[in-house]
């Protein structure tokens, strides 16, 4: 006999669609390509997985809350660069869109 009583929870589930992803090996998801398409998700997005208190979990663009949370945000150099070398382009690529260049 099927139960005919149901949850809210249970109810929210049938209105929206449910797609499955596997955790690999190496601990990670795949974005099915449904729901990159919807959400317009391009190779190398960067993504936050959003728990709320009643453990559901949605996807958002990150919102780096804290200076920890930059790590990694901006990729690699190719080769590394002092402080002083770094504040220098800064200051040069600032000039520049503030005056053009007027060479």
């Amino acid at each position: 006999m099927i139960d005919s009583f149901t949850s809210s929870s249970q109810r929210w589930r049938w209105s929206m669609k449910e797609i499955v992803s596997t955790i690999t090996s190496k601990d990670q998801v795949t974005i099915p390509v449904e729901i990159r398409r919807q959400l317009g998700l391009a190779t190398g997005t960067k993504i936050a997985f959003v728990v709320d208190d009643g453990r559901n979990v949605s996807l958002g663009p990150p919102a780096y809350p804290t200076i920890e949370s930059l790590a990694g945000a901006a990729g690699k150099l190719e080769t590394p660069m002092s402080w002083e070398e770094m504040r220098r382009i800064a200051v040069e690529d600032y000039i520049a869109e503030k005056y053009g260049d007027r060479q």
